[in-house]
C-alpha cells in the first residue's frame, strides 16, 4: 500500500502551489511556468495605511503587483477616481502602480492629503491595496508666553510643564541647559510621560535659570525650544536671615525649618484612574510622587502577577512597561509611593482592547474545471470585527453573479467552477480600532501535466541514509504520479518506498542496489508526461581513528589524531574546531593531513578540539578534550594566628591548580635569628588542609612560607609570611651522636654533634662533658666548654672503657640529664701473633688455613679480625723460581679459619698468619710452607699444519703455557670433512711427551682434515686445540683438465657445436609439427633414460674432488679455528698450478689448497659480493655436459 508524506519546509513553495493552497505574498512560481500560465493580480508592496510624510520632499505611494497577463493599475482618492493623467506633478512608474507626487518641484504636501487605494487587474481580476491615509507632518513652533520665575520653599515639591505644540507625530521631549547638557534625573527629580519635570522636592542645589524643554519632530529633523525657566529654591537659613532683617527685636519671628513630609502623588491625580491600550501595543502606566525623604514606587497588579519577561521598570521605577500586551493583561494596576512617614497608593484600571487580526487569512485556490473549493477569512478583535467580501474591489452583493459561488458569513464555498470563475476576492475585517484587507485569488486552469524537475538529473546519496528523488510538476486538474525504476521496471510500490504529495519519491533507506535510473510518470485527463533521473548511493564518511583525551604538561607538545575513510568519488575537507569556534590564528597550531599539533602548548589551549570532516553528501565529527596540567600557582595570603610561646596556627589560600589536584602541602621556615636565608623543611599537609598547627622552638624568629603539591610537581614558594620570635627557654635537648674514641694511645677524644640556631632555646649556648672510666669507682670529672664539637681528655692508659656523657646549657639553665655511652681510650698496636697455623690442602687450587686466636689483652683495642698472607714459592714442574708476588686476604671478626682459593696446581706455596686492630696488624705468625697437587694442563701453546702433500701433512706444536704437572703424552683426533660438511669418521693418536712434531701419511688427496689436539697428566686432559687443513690435487687429473680445455678452444669443435645446435633445433620443429598434428613424441621419457653422468655432482666418498667452499663452512665439532694459525698451505706455498698445465684456463685454490673452478649440474648463480669463494663452469665441464 502507497504512504504519503507532507513536504518538508525546504520544498513548500511548490507543494503549496500544487495543493492550491498558498499565500499570496509568498508564492515563488518556476519562471518558466509563469511565463506560460495565466493568474489573476498578487498585491505584492503597499505604502502602510498611516503614511506620514516630510512635506519637504517628494510624496512615494508605493503599489506593486504581479501577475499574467502584467496588471494594468489605478488610483482612488478619498473614495473617487483618481485621475492621475490631469495632475502634472502625479506621475506613475513604468510596469508598476507606484505614484511619486513632485512636491520639490512647487507642489504642497497639504493639498495631497487624503485616503488612496490601488487596484491592480488583468483579465483573469482585479486585486486592491489597503486604504493609505497620506498626512504631512508638522513640526510647529512653541506659542510666545511670558514666564514667571519659580521661586519655591527648600523641601517641596515642584512640576515644570514643558506643554510642547502638538506635531505629527508627537515630538520627542528632553531637558537641557544653556551649554546642551542634559539635566540629571534621579528619584527626586525625572520627566513624566507628558515631557514635564517633577521634583518630589526641592534642594538648594536646584537653583538655575535655565530649565530649557526641547521636542524633537523627527520627520523633519527639527527641534523646536521653549524658553527657559527660572527656579530659586530659598532655604531656612536665608530665609530667616531676611525676615530678622525686616523685623524689631520684640517681634516674634523665624520661619519654621524643613520638615519631612508624607508621600503625595503628583501625577496621576485622585486614587483611581482608566487606560485603554490595544492588543500587542506596548503598557506604560506612570506615578511620580511628592514628599520628603523622597518616595520609592513598587507596583502590583491586583489579584494577579505582573507578567514574567514582558515587564519592565524605567525611569527610576516610576514608570511601568508591559510589551506586547494581550486581553490577559487587563486588571487593575496599583503603584504606591511611601517613604519613612508614611504611603499612598494609586489604582489604575487597565483594559486591553485588539484591533483585528487574522486567525485565518484567505488564501489563494488554484482550481481545475468542474472542481470545488472555498476561501475562509476568520479574523479577532475586541470588540469582534465584521466580515465583509468584495470581488475584484467590488462589494460582493453588487459584483456580477457567479452560479458557483456562494457567501456564508466568513466562507466564500465554490462548486463546480468554470475558467469564467477565476476573480480575485477581497475579506475586510473592521472594528473601531482598524481593519485588516486580505487577497485571495481564484484561478481555475485547464493544463496537461507538466514536469518542472530537470531531466537526467543526478542524486546522490548515502549509504543507509533517506534518498529523496524530486518529480516537480504541474497540472490541472492535479496529475496522478507514478514512479518506475529502470528503463522497462515495473512501477513502485511497497513499504520500503514512500511517494509524497507534491511528486517526491522517498527511499527511507538507500542501499548500494538503490543505485540506477529512476522514471517518474505525470498524468491526467489532458495528457501524459515522464521524466528520468539518475541516483547514486556513495559510501558513508567515516573517522576511524578518533582524537583522544589528551593531558599535558604546559610546554609540551600534543597531537588528536583523525583518520578518515570515505567514498573514492567524494572529496573531503577537514576542520579542527576549538570549543566549537575556529583555531586560533596562531603558529603553535599545525594541522596536517590526518592530525592535528599544538607546540609549546600553554593554558588558553585547554579546552574541546573537534574534527569535522565534510563531503558534499555528509559530515561529521569526532571531538576530545585537552587538558593542560602544570605545577600548581604558590598559595598566598599566609596569615599567623593562636600564638602561642610553643605553637602558632598557620592559614593560606591555595594557588591555581592548574587541572591537577593539589595533593599537599610543603610548609618551610626560617630562622631570621640563627639562620637568615636559610629555610628547613617543618611539616606537610593533605592538599584538602589549608591551616595548619605548628610546634614551635623556644628563641627563633620564624617565618613561614607553603609550597604546593600536584602529580606534576611543585610549586614557587609562596611570600613569607610575618616574622614571629618565641621566648627563650632551657634547653629541651642534648647534643647528638656521642662518641669516645682515642686518637693515640693515651688520649680519649670526645665528640658530638652540636644543636642547631633553633635547639639552643636561648643565648649562650655551650656544653658541659663529663666522663670516668668505667668499673672503676672514680668520680666524674667536667668541664664546661663553648659551642664546640669535640673535647679531648689526656693521660689515659690504653684502650679501656670510658662512661662519657655531654649536657647542653645556655644562658637560662641546662638541659635534661643526658644518656651515658661508652668510649674507650686509644689504640696500640697488637703484641701476639696467631699460634697453631695448619694448612689442609683441598684440591689443586684450593686450600684451608686454621690458627688459634690471640689472647683479647694482647690486641690493645677492637679486634677487627686476622690477614693472612700467602705467596708461591715456586712450580714443581719447572723448578724456576720467578718474582715473589703475596696476596693477602682479610677474615673479618674473631674467625680462626679461612680458605685460599686460587691457588696454582702442583706448586710450592707459604703462608703466615696476623692480627688486626684499629691501629693496625700485630707481629706475623711463623712461615708455613705447603704444596698443590697436580692439575690438567692448559691447551698446547700452538699448533701448526705445514708440507701438504697427495696423502700427508706435517703437524707441529708448543708444550702448555701451563703443564700444572708432569705431561705424560698428547693426544690428536682428526677427521675428514667432505664438501657438504659433513665429518667422516674420528682418528685418535697418542703422542710422547716429549715430541714436538708428527707427519701424518695416507691421507685422501685433495680432502679437508679437523684437528683436535690438547695435552695430558696423570690427573687428566687438558684443553684442546683445533686446526683444519687440506691435502692437495691429484696432478694427473688437472692435467688432463688441461688437454681438454685445449680442445675447447679448437675451431673444429666449435663448428661441431654448431651443427651439433643446428640438428637439435630441427628435431624440435619437428616435435612441434607432428605434436600440433596429434602426434606423441617422448621427448622427456627420452631425455631421462639418456641422462649425461658428467652433469652428476662428484662425491667425496668415491675419491673424485667435489664443491667445497671455505666461506661456507660454518659446522666445526668443538670450539677451534677454522684455520691454521699461521694461514698455512698459501698460493705462494705451492709448486704447481692449473696454469704451468695450459693455456688460458683461470684456475684458482683457495688459501686452504681446496681448488674452485668446478661445474656444478645446475644452473650456477652470480656469487655473492664478499663470498670467500666463487664457483664458476669450466670449458671442460660445459663440452662435457653436450656429450
Amino acid at each position: 500500500m502507497m504512504k504519503k508524506k507532507s513536504i518538508s519546509a525546504s520544498k513548500a513553495s511548490l507543494f503549496f502551489f500544487l495543493c492550491q493552497m498558498i499565500s499570496a505574498l509568498d508564492v515563488p512560481l518556476d519562471s518558466k511556468l509563469l511565463e506560460e500560465l495565466s493568474q489573476p493580480p498578487t498585491i505584492t508592496q503597499q505604502s502602510p495605511k498611516d503614511y506620514i510624510v516630510d512635506p519637504r520632499e517628494n510624496i512615494v505611494i508605493q503599489c506593486e503587483a504581479k501577475g499574467k497577463p502584467p496588471p494594468s493599475f489605478s488610483w482612488t482618492r478619498n473614495g473617487t477616481h483618481f485621475d492621475i493623467d490631469k495632475d502634472e506633478l502625479v506621475t506613475m512608474k513604468p510596469n508598476s502602480g507606484t505614484l511619486v507626487i513632485n512636491i520639490m518641484n512647487g507642489g504642497k504636501a497639504e493639498a495631497y492629503e487624503g485616503v488612496y487605494q490601488c487596484t491592480a487587474r488583468n483579465e483573469r481580476g482585479a486585486a486592491i491595496s489597503n486604504n493609505i491615509v497620506i498626512r504631512p507632518s508638522r513640526s510647529p513652533l512653541w506659542t510666545k508666553e511670558k514666564l514667571e520665575p519659580n521661586q519655591v520653599r527648600e523641601g517641596d515639591s515642584l512640576v515644570l510643564h514643558c506643554r510642547p505644540p502638538v506635531g505629527l507625530p508627537p515630538p520627542i521631549i528632553f531637558w537641557m541647559d544653556n551649554a546642551f547638557q542634559r539635566l540629571p534625573q534621579s528619584e527626586r527629580v525625572s520627566q513624566g510621560l507628558n515631557g514635564d519635570l517633577y521634583f518630589s522636592n526641592v534642594q538648594p542645589e536646584d537653583t538655575r535659570e535655565d530649565y530649557i524643554c526641547y521636542a524633537r519632530f523627527n520627520h523633519t529633523q527639527t527641534i523646536q525650544q521653549k524658553q527657559p525657566i527660572s527656579v530659586k529654591v530659598f532655604s531656612m537659613d536665608s530665609l530667616n536671615d531676611t525676615i530678622a532683617a525686616n523685623l524689631s527685636d520684640t517681634d516674634i519671628y523665624g520661619a519654621k525649618p524643613v520638615t519631612e513630609r508624607p508621600p503625595i502623588l503628583l501625577t496621576p491625580t485622585g486614587t483611581t484612574s482608566n487606560k485603554v491600550e490595544l492588543r500587542g501595543n506596548v503598557l506604560l502606566l506612570e506615578c511620580i510622587a511628592a514628599g520628603l525623604p523622597t518616595p520609592v514606587i513598587r507596583w502590583i497588579k491586583e489579584g494577579g502577577e505582573l507578567p514574567a519577561n514582558r515587564t519592565f521598570f524605567e525611569n527610576f521605577k516610576k514608570t511601568l512597561k508591559i510589551i506586547d500586551v494581550s486581553e490577559a493583561d487587563s486588571g487593575n494596576y496599583k503603584c504606591i509611593a511611601r517613604n519613612i512617614l508614611g504611603s499612598t497608593h494609586h489604582v489604575i484600571s487597565v483594559t486591553v482592547k485588539a484591533a483585528p487580526y487574522w486567525i485565518t487569512a484567505p488564501r489563494n485556490l488554484v482550481l481545475s474545471p468542474g472542481e470545488d473549493g472555498s476561501l475562509i477569512c476568520r479574523a479577532n478583535g475586541n470588540p469582534k470585527p465584521s466580515i465583509s467580501w468584495l470581488s475584484n474591489g467590488v462589494p460582493i452583493a453588487i459584483a456580477p453573479e457567479d452560479p458557483s459561488r456562494k457567501v456564508d458569513g466568513d466562507t466564500i464555498i465554490f462548486s463546480a467552477v468554470q475558467e469564467r470563475s477565476s476573480a480575485v476576492y477581497q475579506c475586510n475585517a473592521s472594528n473601531e480600532y482598524g481593519y485588516l484587507l486580505a487577497n485571495a485569488f481564484v484561478n481555475v486552469l485547464a493544463e496537461p501535466p507538466r514536469i518542472l524537475t530537470p531531466a537526467n538529473k543526478l542524486y546522490q546519496v548515502i549509504l543507509d541514509s533517506p534518498a529523496l528523488i524530486d518529480c516537480a510538476y504541474f497540472g490541472s486538474p492535479k496529475p496522478e504520479i507514478e514512479w518506475f525504476k529502470g528503463v522497462k521496471g515495473s512501477i513502485l510500490r511497497g513499504n520500503e518506498y514512500v511517494f509524497h504529495d507534491n511528486g517526491t519519491l522517498e527511499i527511507p533507506v538507500a542501499q548500494k542496489d538503490s543505485s540506477g535510473t529512476y522514471t517518474c510518470v505525470a498524468r491526467n485527463e489532458l495528457g501524459k508526461i515522464q521524466n528520468e533521473v539518475q541516483l547514486e548511493v556513495k559510501d558513508p564518511t567515516l573517522i576511524i581513528k578518533q582524537p583522544e583525551y589528551k593531558v599535558i604538561q604546559r610546554y609540551g607538545h600534543v597531537s588528536f589524531e583523525c583518520i578518515i575513510k570515505h567514498d573514492s568519488t567524494l572529496i573531503p575537507t577537514v576542520i579542527w574546531l576549538k570549543d566549537n569556534d575556529e583555531l586560533p590564528d596562531d603558529e603553535r597550531f599545525l594541522v596536517g593531513k590526518d592530525n592535528l599539533t599544538i607546540m609549546n602548548v600553554t593554558d588558553k589551549d585547554d579546552g574541546t578540539y573537534t574534527c569535522i570532516v565534510n563531503t558534499t553528501l555528509d559530515s561529521v565529527s569526532a571531538s576530545a578534550v585537552l587538558t593542560v596540567v602544570a605545577r600548581p600557582n604558590p598559595p598566598f595570603d599566609l596569615e599567623l594566628t593562636g600564638q602561642l610561646e610553643r605553637s602558632i596556627e598557620l592559614s593560606w589560600i591555595p594557588g591555581d591548580e592548574n587541572n591537577s589536584p593539589i595533593t599537599s602541602f610543603v610548609i618551610e621556615y626560617e630562622d631570621g635569628l640563627h639562620e637568615p636565608g636559610v629555610w628547613h623543611y617543618q611539616t606537610e599537609v593533605p592538599g584538602s588542609q589549608t591551616t595548619v598547627q605548628l610546634k614551635l622552638s623556644p628563641y627563633v624568629n620564624y617565618s613561614f612560607r607553603v609550597i604546593a603539591v600536584n602529580e606534576i610537581g611543585r610549586s614557587q614558594p609562596s611570600e613569607p609570611s610575618e616574622q614571629y620570635l618565641t621566648k627563650s627557654a632551657n634547653p629541651d635537648e642534648n647534643p647528638s651522636n656521642v662518641q669516645g674514641i682515642g686518637s693515640e694511645p693515651d688520649n680519649l677524644v670526645i665528640t658530638w654533634e652540636s644543636l642547631k640556631g633553633f635547639q639552643s632555646n636561648g643565648p649562650g649556648l655551650q656544653y658541659k662533658v663529663s666522663w670516668r672510666q668505667k668499673d672503676v669507682d672514680d668520680e666524674w670529672t667536667s668541664v664546661v666548654v663553648a659551642n664546640v664539637s669535640k673535647y679531648i681528655v689526656s693521660g689515659t692508659p690504653t684502650f679501656v672503657p670510658y662512661e662519657i656523657k655531654v649536657q647542653a646549657l645556655n644562658d637560662l639553665g641546662y638541659a635534661p640529664e643526658p644518656s651515658e655511652v661508652i668510649g674507650h681510650s686509644g689504640e696500640d698496636l697488637p703484641m701476639v701473633a696467631p699460634g697453631n697455623v695448619q694448612v689442609h690442602v683441598i684440591n689443586s687450587t684450593l686450600a684451608k688455613v686454621h690458627w688459634d686466636p690471640v689472647p683479647l689483652k694482647s690486641v690493645r683495642g677492637h679486634l677487627q679480625g686476622y690477614k693472612v698472607y700467602y705467596w708461591k714459592v715456586q712450580s714443581l714442574s719447572r723448578r724456576s723460581k720467578r718474582h715473589i708476588e703475596k696476596k693477602i686476604l682479610t677474615f673479618r671478626g674473631n674467625k680462626t679459619f679461612g680458605m685460599l682459593p686460587g691457588l696454582e696446581p702442583y706448586s710450592s706455596y707459604k703462608l703466615n698468619v696476623r692480627v688486626v686492630n684499629g691501629k693496625g696488624e700485630g707481629p706475623a705468625s711463623p712461615d708455613k710452607v705447603f704444596k698443590t697437587p697436580e692439575g690438567v694442563p692448559s691447551s698446547p701453546s700452538f699448533l701448526k699444519i705445514t708440507n701438504p702433500t697427495l696423502d700427508s701433512l706435517t703437524l707441529e706444536w708448543g708444550s702448555p703455557t701451563h703443564p700444572n704437572g708432569i705431561l705424560i703424552s698428547y693426544i690428536l683426533k682428526f677427521q675428514p670433512i667432505n664438501n657438504t660438511h659433513e665429518l667422516g669418521p674420528l682418528v685418535e693418536i697418542r703422542i710422547p711427551a716429549n715430541e714436538s712434531s708428527l707427519i701424518l701419511k695416507n691421507l685422501n688427496y685433495s680432502t679437508r682434515y679437523k684437528f683436535y689436539f690438547n695435552a695430558q697428566t696423570s690427573v687428566g686432559s687438558g684443553s684442546q686445540i683445533t686446526e683444519e687443513a687440506v691435502t692437495i690435487m691429484d696432478e694427473g687429473k688437472m692435467a688432463m683438465a688441461s688437454r681438454q680445455v685445449d680442445i675447447a678452444t679448437q675451431g673444429w669443435f666449435i663448428g661441431l657445436m654448431c651443427a651439433v645446435a643446428l640438428l637439435i633445433l630441427i628435431l624440435l620443429i619437428v616435435c612441434f609439427i607432428r605434436r600440433n598434428k596429434g602426434g606423441k613424441y617422448p621427448v622427456k621419457e627420452k631425455e631421462d633414460a639418456h641422462a649425461d653422468p658428467e652433469i652428476q655432482p662428484m662425491k667425496e666418498d668415491d675419491g673424485t674432488f667435489g664443491e667445497y667452499s671455505d666461506a661456507e663452512d660454518h659446522k666445526p665439532l668443538k670450539k677451534g679455528s677454522r684455520t691454521p694459525s699461521d694461514r698455512t698451505v698459501k698460493k705462494e706455498d705451492s709448486d704447481d698450478s692449473l696454469v704451468d698445465y695450459g693455456e688460458g684456463v683461470n684456475g684458482q685454490f683457495n688459501e686452504d689448497g681446496s681448488f674452485i673452478g668446478q661445474y656444478s649440474g645446475k644452473k650456477e648463480k652470480e656469487p655473492a659480493e664478499g663470498n670467500e669463494s666463487s664457483e664458476a663452469p669450466s670449458p671442460v665441464n660445459a663440452m662435457n655436459s653436450f656429450v
